[in-house]
């Protein structure tokens, strides 16, 4: 009995290393990526999420944050009413690591920015690490690009925006194509036939997101 109580708090105690070893890398975010929050409020939601708490705190904008997930790889933050982060830790070789942001703000459609760093928050270019969604991606393969009604739909798609997300199970992010929900009911329906109905999955490997 006192073995398997003894491999149960081992469990629990590694489980909560490992969780912390995201939340360190989220207060020692440096607060120029994450202005509403500076460090001490970051501490503050990681403490009241792993007390089980509802981990909610009102920042500089004179809104409220929350942190919705924390684990030992991943962190989703409701930054505001309309923007949220999450960050991911991704895997290289010998047990090192870099880092993926993705900052989304939900207007009329929810647009994406994503970001790469390594673990001591210096920037890297994002270039080298995945390549960017575009419109043209989202056509189907058997669209007739040159009829005119596939011309008229296009002229509508003119705003590209993307919505990106990471994945808190695995190592892949989707993209999802959301200049459709700009636009209004009318254009949707015209514009539906010639697009695919499903996101871009990443899958990271190694050094890249392909």
């Amino acid at each position: 009995m006192k073995k398997i109580l003894f491999a149960c708090c081992f469990i629990f105690a590694l489980t909560a290393l490992r969780a912390q070893e995201m939340a360190s890398l989220f207060t020692a975010m440096p607060d120029q990526y994450i202005p509403q929050l500076e460090n001490a409020w970051r501490k503050d939601l990681v403490d009241l999420y792993n007390s089980g708490k509802e981990a909610k705190l009102k920042n500089t904008m004179e809104g409220y944050s929350t942190l919705k997930k924390l684990t030992t790889d991943y962190l989703l933050l409701q930054v505001t009413d309309n923007s949220t982060m999450e960050i991911k830790r991704l895997p290289l070789v010998n047990n090192t690591y870099i880092i993926c942001v993705v900052n989304t703000v939900f207007g009329p459609a929810a647009d994406s920015r994503v970001a790469f760093f390594t673990t001591d928050w210096k920037s890297l270019d994002a270039t080298d690490l995945y390549t960017p969604a575009t419109t043209d991606w989202f056509f189907r393969e058997d669209a007739d690009r040159k009829s005119d009604e596939f011309l008229f739909a296009a002229s509508w798609l003119d705003i590209q925006l993307i919505q990106y997300s990471l994945s808190e199970d695995n190592f892949t992010m989707k993209a999802t194509f959301t200049t459709p929900q700009y636009l209004g009911k009318e254009e949707r329906e015209k514009v539906a036939p010639f697009l695919k109905t499903e996101p871009r999955i990443y899958t990271w490997e190694k050094s890249h997101f392909n």
